[in-house]
């Protein structure tokens, strides 16, 4: 028997210093907000830190050139904050984007800001509205990748926003025309949001996921925290997913946060080349160790994953994203045990619930040092050693 090794990664995004976002929208830098890059700068071994210091020591006013040299550095540091914790995978906690919606809309044609409104935990986006075919005409994630990649020697695994999440976030002024379909027959209602997501897919997402693979990329994640807001239309999330990568060569998963998730049953079976769904557990689960199911009420739903017939891996929550509690080692190790005990070991891959973007770098950095920690008990529970 193979010895088990889980692969810990977070998912994506984390909070950006204050030095990097009051020097790009025009804010004064600080002396605490410097001596914090410097700080930070020599507990993550970040080379050439008085570099980034002196930078910021002009406190306003920066050109275009020492606003990107702070860009750099930002996704640098998030790169080694993730290192630091022990990470297999790793990213630049999405550093260069303003937040996930607004960055894909807004380097595609097509869409138009319509306003402000609230996701979650006090975090807002611009909504858009899509008045025309969406497209994109340039891989615009490029940079970015290729920063991370010749920055780390860890894998590196990139997150895309959804097609069907862009979809359900905007307003639609180009595909339902008619106006009001309230009462109008259900495939009248519902085949300009299909069209709408299969366009995004096809014409916004998949061209960037594209570029990036052929630029070296090979693990790709797709960000759907949409994907159950409508259960009805968990068919259309599978269709956007299969359109996006299809005929791309590269491992693929769909990360989806804060769902139920028996509403993705039995509609994932349709998944084509899945690798991975990477989902929320320990938001909803108990704090007290145990390897029981009536110790784990917040995984209840895995059962249904052995029993369908969608066979990918399971990129497990074991840490909750919305506390600044920090989950123990042992908590982390009991959750990951019985995850394995219903799917198998092979099936099971360790991340926290969602990205850690409203967490302090502080508590995100306990918490994930807590999470590879844990796993590594969890393997030798499981390797008998």
């Amino acid at each position: 028997m193979n010895e088990v090794r889980f692969v810990t990664r977070e998912i994506g995004s984390l909070a950006k210093p204050g030095w990097r976002v009051k020097s790009i929208v025009g804010r004064s830098v600080e002396d605490s907000d410097v001596e914090d890059a410097r700080v930070w700068g020599k507990r993550l071994g970040v080379a050439n830190v008085e570099e980034l210091v002196e930078v910021l020591r002009k406190g306003t006013g920066f050109s275009e050139e020492e606003k990107a040299k702070i860009q750099d550095y930002s996704a640098l540091y998030g790169i080694r904050l993730l290192e630091s914790a022990g990470l297999d995978v790793v990213y630049d906690g999405e550093q260069r984007r303003s937040e996930m919606y607004d960055h894909a809309v807004r380097h595609a044609k097509g869409f138009e800001p319509r306003g402000t409104v609230r996701s979650w935990d006090n975090k807002y986006y611009t909504k858009a509205a899509v008045t025309e075919k969406p497209l994109v005409e340039t891989v615009y994630d490029l940079e970015e990748y290729e920063f991370v990649r010749s920055h780390t020697d860890r894998q590196v695994k990139i997150p895309f926003t959804g097609a069907y999440t862009i979809m359900d976030w905007s307003y639609d002024e180009y595909y339902a025309r008619n106006g009001s379909l309230l009462g109008a027959p259900a495939q009248q209602r519902t085949e300009p949001r299909r069209r709408f997501g299969v366009d995004a897919a096809r014409d916004v997402v998949r061209p960037n996921v594209l570029g990036l693979v052929e630029a070296g990329a090979d693990w790709v994640q797709i960000d759907e925290p949409a994907a159950t807001t409508r259960p009805e239309e968990v068919p259309l999330v599978v269709e956007t997913f299969n359109a996006t990568h299809e005929g791309i060569d590269a491992r693929a998963s769909i990360h989806i946060c804060f769902s139920d998730y028996t509403s993705l049953f039995p509609h994932i079976e349709e998944l084509d080349n899945c690798y991975e769904l990477q989902l929320e557990f320990s938001n909803r689960d108990s704090l007290e160790l145990g390897t029981q199911a009536e110790d784990r009420p917040g995984y209840d739903v895995l059962p249904r994953f052995r029993e369908s017939a969608w066979d990918g891996k399971i990129g497990l929550g074991v840490i909750d994203i919305h506390t600044d509690y920090i989950e123990s080692p042992e908590l982390v190790r009991d959750r990951i045990l019985y995850a394995s005990e219903v799917l198998g070991p092979e099936r099971i891959e360790v991340n926290t619930d969602c990205g850690l973007r409203t967490r302090t770098w502080e508590v995100s950095l306990e918490k994930m040092k807590n999470m590879v920690e844990g796993t590594r008990l969890a393997e030798v529970t499981l390797n008998g050693s």
